[in-house]
């Protein structure tokens, strides 16, 4: 008898694909049996094009990382095929009030705007955050995948 898998939708978080190509980073186990999962074809991720950006600033400043490996990395995330979202006011303006009422980063709450408008649990491994944002549902941590 054949096994059916429903397939799992997620918007996920610069900060767990950080953990894709940093050896030394917390819950880098956790995040590496995602990105397995997602190329397995298991999830299918949503992110917004804001993600590249952080990405590629997260890399630049890790001192192990050369330009070309950078630009590399990048390759390899844009090579996943993720749903690329690219701004939309509706969605910045509720990252906007998540960011004034928990007092965080418009581009974290980006995310979460997301998540919710496209009505898929947020996948992060930003934990100073998610403690920051009590309340929400659908918030997973990388550790609960």
């Amino acid at each position: 008898m054949e096994r059916i898998t429903q397939v799992k939708k997620f918007v996920l978080d610069t900060s767990v694909v950080v953990k894709w190509f940093s050896r030394d980073e917390d819950d880098a186990e956790h995040a590496n049996k995602l990105r397995r999962q997602i190329q397995e074809g298991l999830c299918v991720i949503t992110i917004p094009d804001l993600l590249f950006y952080e990405l590629a600033n997260a890399l630049r400043h890790n001192p192990n990382f050369t330009a070309e490996d950078v630009r590399v990395a990048l390759d390899s995330v844009f090579d996943m095929e993720f749903d690329i979202r690219k701004v939309d006011s509706s969605v910045i303006a509720n990252a906007i009030d998540i960011a004034f009422k928990f007092n965080v980063t418009v581009y974290d709450a980006y995310f979460l705007a997301l998540s919710q408008l496209e009505s898929k649990p947020f996948v992060t491994a930003d934990y100073k955050f998610t403690g920051r944002i009590k309340g929400f549902k659908d918030i997973v941590n990388l550790t609960e995948i």
